[in-house]
């Protein structure tokens, strides 16, 4: 179980190595569509799509499952690493396959993610200082409003009191006592 982690960690960083390269130059992909396609059904050269950059899940799966598959075959003949004749192997060889795939979509979150935080960071910025601006005028309006209601409060307290009669001398006045 040790090794299969550290496998399938491995598997995730070539998928994002993979990703990335493929990011960048697509020149296998080109090459293998103009060996395969006729004039008219080649890519146009401003296509960024490669084996895996931009692709959907089928085909990504497809290609990474079958260079693996190729990779295996020959290690399997043409070494004494014997993948296939245990479950072991192809447990790993499982796992290889879907880290490399878990690897190209965590590669492809961070590559927009990226992209989209340099297209908003000027955006960014001017709503960061909005909202920096209305916080502060929030603060005064609290603190307004704080020392309004204070003031309220006092000038309750400092009204003095007129002297009035008590209710004896009330009574005595309309004559009851």
């Amino acid at each position: 179980m040790g090794i299969e982690l550290v496998i399938f960690i491995a598997s995730i960083l070539f998928g994002i190595l993979l990703y990335w390269r493929e990011s960048n130059s697509n020149a296998t992909y080109r090459f293998v569509n103009k060996l395969v396609n006729s004039k008219e059904l080649q890519m146009k050269p401003t296509d960024k799509k490669g084996f895996i950059f931009q692709q959907a899940f089928l085909p990504r799966l497809v290609f990474v499952a079958a260079s693996f598959l190729v990779i295996a075959v020959i290690l399997q003949f043409l070494t004494p690493i014997n993948i296939f004749g245990s479950y072991n192997g192809i447990s790993i060889f499982c796992s290889i396959i879907v880290g490399t795939l878990v690897g190209t979509y965590l590669a492809n979150f961070v590559i927009k993610s990226t992209k989209v935080i340099e297209e908003q960071s000027d955006s960014l910025e001017d709503k960061i200082q909005d909202t920096i601006e209305k916080g502060k005028d929030f603060i005064e309006d609290l603190k307004t409003k704080e020392s309004d209601v204070k003031e309220a409060v006092n000038e309750v307290k400092e009204e003095p009191k007129t002297q009035e009669k008590s209710a004896r001398e009330r009574l005595k006045d309309k004559g009851l006592m």
